[in-house]
């Protein structure tokens, strides 16, 4: 799959140099791990309830 124009020119200008980090990156970064973190932490309970008819 070919990428389009206008990714193609992204493309090109990453590759040339043109685009720097954001200065909050470390940052973003970290409070993100957080919610991932969080999101698998086994700290809550499901119970689920199965009714059978005969």
């Amino acid at each position: 799959m070919k990428p389009a124009t206008d990714e193609k020119e992204l493309l090109e200008s990453v590759d040339r140099g043109e685009w720097k980090s954001d200065a909050g990156g470390k940052r973003e970064r970290a409070r993100y791990a957080r919610y991932a973190k969080a999101t698998f932490r086994k700290d809550r309970r499901l119970n689920i309830r199965l009714s059978t008819r005969h």
